[in-house]
Protein backbone atom coordinates (compact mmCIF):
# COMPACT_ATOMS: atom_id res chain seq x y z
CA UNK A 1 0.00 0.00 0.00
CA UNK A 2 0.93 3.62 -0.50
CA UNK A 3 -0.03 5.69 2.51
CA UNK A 4 -0.42 9.44 2.14
CA UNK A 5 -1.62 12.44 4.16
CA UNK A 6 -3.54 15.26 2.48
CA UNK A 7 -4.60 18.67 3.77
CA UNK A 8 -3.38 21.92 5.32
CA UNK A 9 -0.42 21.79 7.70
CA UNK A 10 -1.55 20.28 11.01
CA UNK A 11 -4.94 19.20 9.62
CA UNK A 12 -3.93 16.44 7.20
CA UNK A 13 -6.21 13.46 6.63
CA UNK A 14 -4.87 9.92 6.15
CA UNK A 15 -5.35 8.37 2.74
CA UNK A 16 -4.38 5.36 0.65
CA UNK A 17 -3.67 5.33 -3.08
CA UNK A 18 -5.96 2.94 -4.93
CA UNK A 19 -5.07 0.93 -8.04
CA UNK A 20 -5.81 3.94 -10.26
CA UNK A 21 -3.62 6.29 -8.24
CA UNK A 22 -6.61 8.06 -6.68
CA UNK A 23 -6.37 8.98 -3.00
CA UNK A 24 -9.01 7.36 -0.80
CA UNK A 25 -9.94 8.80 2.58
CA UNK A 26 -9.34 6.33 5.43
CA UNK A 27 -9.92 8.79 8.27
CA UNK A 28 -12.92 6.77 9.46
CA UNK A 29 -10.61 3.77 9.87
CA UNK A 30 -7.43 5.32 11.31
CA UNK A 31 -6.93 8.63 13.08
CA UNK A 32 -3.73 9.40 11.21
CA UNK A 33 -0.62 7.73 9.78
CA UNK A 34 1.23 7.79 13.07
CA UNK A 35 3.08 4.98 14.80
CA UNK A 36 -0.09 3.42 16.21
CA UNK A 37 -1.58 2.98 12.73
CA UNK A 38 1.50 1.36 11.20
CA UNK A 39 1.36 -2.00 12.92
CA UNK A 40 1.16 -5.11 10.79
CA UNK A 41 -2.28 -5.84 12.26
CA UNK A 42 -3.78 -2.47 11.27
CA UNK A 43 -2.27 -2.58 7.79
CA UNK A 44 -3.50 -6.15 7.29
CA UNK A 45 -7.05 -5.05 8.15
CA UNK A 46 -6.85 -2.19 5.66
CA UNK A 47 -5.76 -4.55 2.90
CA UNK A 48 -9.07 -6.39 3.28
CA UNK A 49 -11.12 -3.26 2.52
CA UNK A 50 -12.41 -2.45 -0.94
CA UNK A 51 -10.85 0.99 -1.44
CA UNK A 52 -13.41 1.79 -4.14
CA UNK A 53 -16.05 2.08 -1.42
CA UNK A 54 -14.18 4.91 0.33
CA UNK A 55 -14.52 8.62 -0.47
CA UNK A 56 -11.86 10.47 -2.42
CA UNK A 57 -9.50 13.05 -0.99
CA UNK A 58 -8.86 16.17 -3.05
CA UNK A 59 -6.26 15.20 -5.69
CA UNK A 60 -5.12 18.84 -5.80
CA UNK A 61 -4.81 19.12 -2.03
CA UNK A 62 -1.52 19.71 -0.28
CA UNK A 63 0.44 16.53 0.38
CA UNK A 64 1.73 16.48 3.94
CA UNK A 65 4.61 14.46 5.37
CA UNK A 66 3.64 10.80 5.07
CA UNK A 67 4.25 10.14 8.78
CA UNK A 68 2.55 12.01 11.63
CA UNK A 69 3.90 12.63 15.13
CA UNK A 70 7.41 11.37 14.43
CA UNK A 71 9.16 10.61 17.70
CA UNK A 72 12.75 10.32 16.45
CA UNK A 73 14.27 11.55 13.18
CA UNK A 74 17.54 9.63 12.97
CA UNK A 75 20.05 10.16 10.18
CA UNK A 76 23.08 8.25 8.95
CA UNK A 77 26.07 10.14 7.57
CA UNK A 78 28.65 9.09 4.95
CA UNK A 79 26.72 5.90 4.21
CA UNK A 80 27.45 5.71 0.47
CA UNK A 81 30.98 4.75 -0.50
CA UNK A 82 30.93 7.02 -3.55
CA UNK A 83 29.65 9.98 -1.49
CA UNK A 84 32.34 9.46 1.16
CA UNK A 85 34.94 9.46 -1.63
CA UNK A 86 33.70 12.74 -3.11
CA UNK A 87 33.94 14.45 0.28
CA UNK A 88 37.44 13.11 0.89
CA UNK A 89 36.24 11.21 3.97
CA UNK A 90 37.16 7.64 4.82
CA UNK A 91 34.43 5.03 4.66
CA UNK A 92 33.25 4.73 8.27
CA UNK A 93 33.83 1.49 10.16
CA UNK A 94 30.41 1.76 11.77
CA UNK A 95 27.36 3.94 11.05
CA UNK A 96 27.72 7.68 11.67
CA UNK A 97 24.55 8.63 13.59
CA UNK A 98 23.03 12.06 14.11
CA UNK A 99 19.55 13.53 14.60
CA UNK A 100 17.42 16.12 12.86
CA UNK A 101 14.89 18.07 14.88
CA UNK A 102 11.38 16.78 14.19
CA UNK A 103 10.31 20.41 13.67
CA UNK A 104 12.25 20.24 10.38
CA UNK A 105 9.67 17.81 8.96
CA UNK A 106 7.40 19.14 6.22
CA UNK A 107 5.50 17.98 3.17
CA UNK A 108 7.30 16.83 0.01
CA UNK A 109 6.22 19.85 -2.04
CA UNK A 110 6.27 22.53 0.65
CA UNK A 111 8.59 25.50 0.13
CA UNK A 112 12.18 25.03 1.27
CA UNK A 113 13.16 27.95 3.50
CA UNK A 114 16.74 29.19 3.23
CA UNK A 115 17.69 30.14 6.81
CA UNK A 116 18.80 33.61 7.78
CA UNK A 117 22.60 33.94 7.60
CA UNK A 118 22.78 30.87 5.37
CA UNK A 119 25.44 30.81 2.68
CA UNK A 120 25.66 27.10 2.00
CA UNK A 121 22.26 25.34 2.01
CA UNK A 122 22.76 21.97 0.32
CA UNK A 123 20.68 19.05 -0.96
CA UNK A 124 20.69 15.30 -0.17
CA UNK A 125 18.21 12.74 -1.53
CA UNK A 126 17.86 9.81 0.87
CA UNK A 127 15.92 6.60 1.44
CA UNK A 128 13.78 6.83 4.56
CA UNK A 129 12.87 3.87 6.77
CA UNK A 130 9.71 4.11 8.89
CA UNK A 131 9.56 1.84 11.92
CA UNK A 132 6.33 -0.13 12.40
CA UNK A 133 7.11 -2.26 15.47
CA UNK A 134 9.29 -1.52 18.49
CA UNK A 135 12.85 -2.68 17.92
CA UNK A 136 15.22 -3.22 20.83
CA UNK A 137 18.34 -5.39 20.68
CA UNK A 138 17.19 -7.08 17.48
CA UNK A 139 19.30 -9.02 14.98
CA UNK A 140 19.74 -8.19 11.31
CA UNK A 141 17.57 -11.20 10.44
CA UNK A 142 14.73 -9.69 12.47
CA UNK A 143 15.18 -6.11 11.30
CA UNK A 144 13.06 -5.94 8.14
CA UNK A 145 10.05 -7.26 10.06
CA UNK A 146 10.16 -4.17 12.27
CA UNK A 147 9.83 -1.80 9.31
CA UNK A 148 6.43 -0.41 8.31
CA UNK A 149 7.68 0.94 5.00
CA UNK A 150 9.90 3.29 3.06
CA UNK A 151 9.74 6.87 1.78
CA UNK A 152 11.74 9.62 0.14
CA UNK A 153 13.54 11.98 2.53
CA UNK A 154 15.29 15.22 1.56
CA UNK A 155 18.01 15.70 4.17
CA UNK A 156 18.57 19.42 3.56
CA UNK A 157 21.77 20.71 5.16
CA UNK A 158 23.33 24.10 5.88
CA UNK A 159 27.01 23.25 5.59
CA UNK A 160 28.42 26.27 7.42
CA UNK A 161 26.08 25.66 10.34
CA UNK A 162 26.94 21.95 10.20
CA UNK A 163 30.71 22.03 9.85
CA UNK A 164 32.03 25.40 11.07
CA UNK A 165 32.34 26.42 14.69
CA UNK A 166 31.61 23.96 17.46
CA UNK A 167 28.83 21.53 18.23
CA UNK A 168 27.18 18.65 16.46
CA UNK A 169 25.87 18.36 12.90
CA UNK A 170 22.32 18.78 14.20
CA UNK A 171 22.38 22.59 14.02
CA UNK A 172 23.08 22.43 10.28
CA UNK A 173 20.38 19.85 9.72
CA UNK A 174 17.39 21.07 11.68
CA UNK A 175 16.07 24.34 10.27
CA UNK A 176 12.35 24.48 9.55
CA UNK A 177 11.55 22.69 6.24
CA UNK A 178 14.91 20.86 6.22
CA UNK A 179 13.14 17.47 6.39
CA UNK A 180 10.62 16.95 3.57
CA UNK A 181 9.18 13.41 3.84
CA UNK A 182 7.00 11.65 1.29
CA UNK A 183 4.91 11.85 -0.80
CA UNK A 184 4.04 8.30 0.22
CA UNK A 185 4.93 5.75 2.81
CA UNK A 186 5.21 2.59 0.71
CA UNK A 187 4.65 -0.47 2.89
CA UNK A 188 7.52 -2.95 3.03
CA UNK A 189 5.67 -5.67 1.12
CA UNK A 190 5.69 -3.39 -1.95
CA UNK A 191 9.50 -3.06 -1.96
CA UNK A 192 11.11 -6.33 -2.98
CA UNK A 193 14.66 -5.20 -2.23
CA UNK A 194 15.40 -1.88 -0.49
CA UNK A 195 19.04 -2.28 -1.57
CA UNK A 196 18.13 -2.09 -5.25
CA UNK A 197 16.48 1.33 -5.66
CA UNK A 198 17.65 4.12 -7.96
CA UNK A 199 17.57 7.68 -6.68
CA UNK A 200 18.02 11.12 -8.21
CA UNK A 201 17.97 14.85 -7.50
CA UNK A 202 17.88 17.85 -9.87
CA UNK A 203 18.23 21.58 -9.23
CA UNK A 204 16.50 23.85 -11.75
CA UNK A 205 16.22 20.85 -14.08
CA UNK A 206 19.97 20.11 -13.97
CA UNK A 207 21.03 16.65 -12.80
CA UNK A 208 22.94 16.76 -9.52
CA UNK A 209 22.61 13.39 -7.81
CA UNK A 210 22.31 10.01 -9.46
CA UNK A 211 22.76 6.90 -7.35
CA UNK A 212 21.38 3.66 -6.02
CA UNK A 213 20.87 2.13 -2.61
CA UNK A 214 23.10 -0.74 -3.74
CA UNK A 215 26.15 1.40 -2.89
CA UNK A 216 25.20 1.88 0.76
CA UNK A 217 28.05 1.05 3.13
CA UNK A 218 25.58 -0.24 5.74
CA UNK A 219 22.31 -1.65 4.44
CA UNK A 220 18.81 -1.21 5.76
CA UNK A 221 18.73 -4.36 7.92
CA UNK A 222 22.12 -3.57 9.45
CA UNK A 223 21.11 0.01 10.29
CA UNK A 224 17.89 -0.98 12.05
CA UNK A 225 19.66 -3.70 14.03
CA UNK A 226 22.62 -1.46 14.85
CA UNK A 227 20.49 1.44 16.11
CA UNK A 228 18.37 -0.91 18.21
CA UNK A 229 21.46 -1.81 20.24
CA UNK A 230 21.73 1.80 21.45
CA UNK A 231 18.11 2.99 21.65
CA UNK A 232 14.68 1.48 21.28
CA UNK A 233 13.12 2.28 17.92
CA UNK A 234 9.45 3.13 18.24
CA UNK A 235 6.63 2.88 15.69
CA UNK A 236 6.63 6.03 13.59
CA UNK A 237 10.35 6.76 14.03
CA UNK A 238 12.06 7.74 10.78
CA UNK A 239 15.60 6.75 9.79
CA UNK A 240 17.22 8.61 6.89
CA UNK A 241 19.90 6.35 5.49
CA UNK A 242 22.46 8.58 3.75
CA UNK A 243 22.95 10.14 0.33
CA UNK A 244 24.72 9.24 -2.92
CA UNK A 245 27.31 11.54 -4.55
CA UNK A 246 26.52 14.87 -6.16
CA UNK A 247 25.97 17.22 -3.21
CA UNK A 248 26.76 20.89 -3.71
CA UNK A 249 29.52 20.92 -1.08
CA UNK A 250 31.66 18.58 -3.19
CA UNK A 251 31.45 20.53 -6.44
CA UNK A 252 34.30 22.69 -7.75
CA UNK A 253 33.50 25.40 -6.88
CA UNK A 254 30.85 24.42 -4.32
CA UNK A 255 27.28 25.17 -5.35
CA UNK A 256 24.46 25.88 -2.94
CA UNK A 257 20.75 26.67 -3.00
CA UNK A 258 19.39 30.19 -3.31
CA UNK A 259 15.90 31.69 -3.17
CA UNK A 260 14.05 30.88 -6.40
CA UNK A 261 15.82 27.58 -7.05
CA UNK A 262 13.60 24.53 -7.64
CA UNK A 263 14.68 21.14 -6.31
CA UNK A 264 13.12 17.91 -7.58
CA UNK A 265 14.07 14.47 -6.29
CA UNK A 266 12.79 10.93 -6.11
CA UNK A 267 13.44 7.25 -5.54
CA UNK A 268 12.31 4.34 -7.70
CA UNK A 269 8.86 3.20 -6.53
CA UNK A 270 8.61 5.77 -3.73
CA UNK A 271 7.49 8.86 -5.65
CA UNK A 272 9.07 12.27 -6.01
CA UNK A 273 9.25 15.66 -4.32
CA UNK A 274 9.43 19.25 -5.57
CA UNK A 275 10.46 22.23 -3.47
CA UNK A 276 10.78 25.90 -4.35
CA UNK A 277 13.46 27.68 -2.32
CA UNK A 278 12.37 30.85 -0.53
CA UNK A 279 13.99 33.18 1.99
CA UNK A 280 13.31 32.03 5.53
Amino acid sequence: MRLVRVGPRGREKPGVLDANGDIRDVSDLVDDWDGLAMSDAVLAQLRQIDLATLPHLDPKGRIGPCVADVGKFICIGLNYADHAAETGASVPEEPVVFFKATSAICGPDDNLEIPRRSRSTDWEVELGIVIGKQAKYISEDEALGHIAGYCVVHDVSERAFQLEGTGQWVKGKSADTFGPIGPWLVTRDEIEDPQNLTMWLDVNGEAMQRGATSTMVFGVAHLVSYLSQYMSLQPGDVISTGTPPGVGLSMTPPRFLRSGDVVTLGIDGLGQQRQVCVDG
